[in-house]
């Protein structure tokens, strides 16, 4: 069996941490993972796999190939671009990972990227930002787009690219009849929303870290009426219940559509978040990454993030 397969079976088992799940990624059956993997084994020497009914995950010297198979891969994949990519076109897939309070903003930019270089396939990833930093540092994502105030915080060893200031609203159903699309309301306090009735995220996401410090900040304590660790379902829970919630920018920008509606920016205090990408490392970028770099640095494109999260012309 080709050995690059191979490693991609053990990258994929690593990611989904379950045979099952893992052949389906690869499109192949679970009796057909566990032969390569035993073919592998057989090749190196040693086991890979903590032997069980279910995965229990890799033996020391399955973590160390499957590092291996990660640095491998990704030379693999870089060659290949740098092969297949014409001057000014360049070929290949580019893995981005987002937090999910970023994810409109991520979307678009992928969708500008390709649209820019249809020879690249971007695959965004809603993840978690511990998610986002193991994926960069073990080179299964290219990119990866968050918080960079935890970077700071926590010395992570990456490459910044800053994007936008994100700024917070109150989410309502407005006072008036429908108009033809969100409706920007006048400023409120942070105190004053604490005293709605508010469907917040759950207390893991580090979105919820953000909003739970400026309440603090306000003198405010909240007890839920609601938690979701779904965005999506943030703005649904106001859209047909009797809840508000407390969105950043890029996600009110995502349901401008929504005319019965009422985004009031959130002050005292001020909230400012910034947001950016953030890569491991641009010495040897693919032809993917390079271009991605290229967009992530334009200024018509930061114009357009801008107009789309932060204060959104409030």
């Amino acid at each position: 069996m080709n050995l690059f397969t191979s490693l991609r079976y053990v990258v994929a088992l690593h990611e989904h941490k379950h045979f099952g799940r893992a052949a389906q990624a690869c499109h192949i059956s679970q009796p057909a993972l566990s032969n390569a993997l035993r073919t592998l084994e057989e090749e190196f020497g040693t086991a890979i796999v903590k032997r069980g009914r279910v995965f229990e995950g890799f033996t020391p010297e399955g973590e160390q190939i499957f590092q291996a198979a990660q640095r491998i891969l990704h030379e693999q994949e870089r060659l290949k671009q740098e092969l297949k990519s014409a001057e000014g076109s360049p070929q290949g897939t580019l893995r981005i990972g987002a937090v999910p309070s970023v994810m409109p903003i991520a979307a678009r930019f992928a969708a500008m990227l390709q649209a820019r270089h249809p020879g690249i396939l971007p695959i965004v990833r809603s993840m978690s930002s511990p998610d986002i930093e193991t994926g960069l540092e073990n080179l299964s994502l290219d990119m990866g787009l968050g918080y960079m105030e935890r970077l700071s915080r926590r010395r992570m060893p990456f490459q910044t690219l800053p994007q936008y200031t994100e700024h917070y609203f109150l989410l309502r159903r407005a006072a008036g009849p429908a108009q033809a699309g969100l409706q920007i309301g006048s400023a409120l306090n942070w105190a004053d929303a604490a005293r709605l009735p508010l469907c917040l995220l759950t207390p893991e996401m580090h979105n919820r870290s953000i909003v739970d410090a400026a309440l603090t900040e306000a003198g405010a304590q909240v007890v839920p009426a609601m938690e979701t660790d779904s965005v999506l379902a943030l703005a649904l829970s106001v859209l047909d219940g009797q809840v508000c919630s407390i969105l950043p920018g890029a996600l009110v920008g995502a349901i401008r559509g929504f005319g019965e509606l009422e985004a009031a920016p959130l002050v005292n205090p001020t909230v400012t978040t910034p947001i950016g990408f953030m890569v491991l490392d641009t010495s040897r970028p693919t032809r993917a990454l390079s271009a991605a770099l290229a967009l992530a640095q334009d200024s018509m494109w930061l114009r357009h993030a801008s107009a789309h999260s932060g204060l959104l012309g409030a």
